[in-house]
């Protein structure tokens, strides 16, 4: 998605920041870029980008922490297409040399950053390569080994290359590293160390994070000189444009909570679940119950992913469910409405799953279902971002929802009916598991309780039967 809005009129300032600064048109870059950017709908220059790409262009390093959804893509992107393509007028030859390179977390995030690059480089095809997991290998590397002048890629999958020496990065003269605390986060430092330990120690680098904690200090202060530090909006908890809702709720009265919110509020959803097959499973509910909706998590495949990010994007579906992991490269500048299904695991998550909404100088609203033994976590959560969640009480008209009940044995008749009522539940179509005494979405999915006689995991065994042992096995947890 593109970083600024479509229609081409001046940005209001974030609450604490200056103001935008000149429209594109006076900055010190080439006439073709300014044009590029004008065609692009992108004329005035949110905060963040107001104050990076002025020192980005002299060659400083630069440190900035911002908000997801403030425009850090072109702060970037603008500064490194200039001198890419001043060195290339001077040098043709030196398209076919990787001389910059972008770091992010995720696969959607690199592939929204090709799509802006690509607006204003019409060459993009040619000159740059996308370097993520989940993709054709080798597709990526015939575009390396043709030679271009930009990777934007993930540390996984570029480490990778780099071990095998299929790419050479020792003439990159520019690298950003984008949501530095997100690749902490997933476990991509060892990655790091390798790639940068790979680049000229003579070079640019340009590194945001939404959060400059100790670790991420530490991380970066080996990669930049005497960098310009930028600081835009409060990037430790959610935006002031967001309102924070919260309602007390029971197991049963999730789903019907959320059916009313649909039916009331107006909007986009983006609806966060703990685990994958609470994400599944309440998709599946609201397919069932007519709504327009779209899944992404960890077991999806790539192009499901990618499929389901952009029909939402383009508005052909309202809802789209997600995990934490699978929703990192989520940016989407319309989402109405974000639902914490399930309770985040921590305040740092809460943050980022409510900075999905209230982007790019839009209202948004966060709402948080809270469990009865997670009260004094929302408290704790609260005390940390300094604020007081809008706490609502459940309308009448929201309808509970019909849970699975202990099987009372003594009222079953003999073991045999009991035995052939747990293997039909067991071949119901969709079903996931037999009774287990409780089947909370976003719960510890598939693991049965002690007593319930239930069992979940794979439904596999011959001529409609279980399989051996199955009663005794136990769902993955996976997000």
């Amino acid at each position: 998605m593109l970083e600024n809005t479509e229609t081409p009129t001046a940005i209001a300032p974030l609450a604490e920041t200056k103001a935008s600064g000149p429209p594109f048109s006076e900055m010190a870059i080439s006439a073709f870029l300014k044009k590029r950017l004008a065609t692009a709908n992108f004329v005035s220059p949110t905060p963040v980008q107001a104050e990076a790409i002025p020192p980005a262009l002299e060659g400083r390093d630069v440190l900035a922490t911002a908000q997801t959804g403030t425009g850090k893509t072109l702060s970037f992107l603008i500064p490194m297409i200039d001198k890419l393509d001043g060195r290339d007028a001077s040098d043709p030859a030196a398209r076919k040399v990787t001389r910059a390179l972008i770091l992010l977390p995720t696969r959607e995030l690199a592939m929204q950053v090709m799509e802006v690059y690509a607006k204003l480089v019409p060459t993009a095809n040619r000159d740059s390569a996308l370097v993520v997991g989940g993709m054709s290998e080798h597709n990526q590397l015939q575009q390396i080994h043709r030679g271009v002048r930009l990777i934007v890629a993930t540390p996984g999958r570029l480490e990778d290359y780099l071990r095998r020496r299929e790419v050479d990065l020792r003439n990159v003269e520019m690298l950003v590293l984008d949501e530095v605390d997100r690749m902490l986060d997933m476990g991509f430092l060892p990655s790091i160390r390798r790639i940068v330990g790979a680049l000229p120690k003579k070079r640019q680098t340009l590194c945001y994070s939404a959060t400059l904690d100790a670790n991420v200090r530490e991380v970066v202060r080996d990669y930049v000189r005497e960098p310009v530090r930028i600081e835009i909006g409060h990037v430790t908890r959610p935006c002031d444009r967001v309102e924070l809702r919260g309602y007390h709720v029971t197991s049963d009265e999730k789903y019907g909570l959320l059916e009313h919110l649909l039916e009331t509020d107006e909007g986009s959803y983006l609806v966060f679940t703990r685990t994958k097959h609470g994400a599944d499973r309440l998709s599946r509910k609201l397919e069932k119950n007519g709504h327009d909706v779209v899944v992404i998590h960890g077991d999806r495949s790539q192009s499901q992913r990618t499929s389901a990010l952009s029909s939402f994007s383009l508005g052909n579906h309202r809802i789209l469910v997600a995990t934490d992991v699978a929703a990192r490269g989520i940016d989407v500048s319309h989402i109405a409405h974000v639902v914490n299904y399930d309770m985040p695991n921590s305040t740092e998550d809460f943050v980022h799953r409510i900075g999905r909404t209230g982007r790019m100088e839009r209202r948004g609203v966060g709402t948080t279902f809270v469990l009865p033994q997670e009260r004094s976590d929302v408290r704790r959560m609260e005390r940390e971002l300094e604020t007081t969640f809008e706490w609502r009480k459940i309308d009448g008209s929201v309808v509970r929802e019909e849970r699975n009940r202990p099987v009372e044995v003594h009222k079953v008749g003999n073991l045999d009916t009991l035995m052939q009522m747990e293997v039909r539940t067991w071949k119901q179509p969709g079903a996931a598991a037999a009774p287990t005494g409780t089947s909370n979405i976003g719960d510890n999915e598939g693991t049965p309780k002690h007593g319930g006689g239930g069992f979940s995991g794979r439904r596999g065994g011959r001529n409609g039967r279980p399989p051996t042992g199955a009663r005794h096995r136990t769902g993955s947890r996976g997000r």
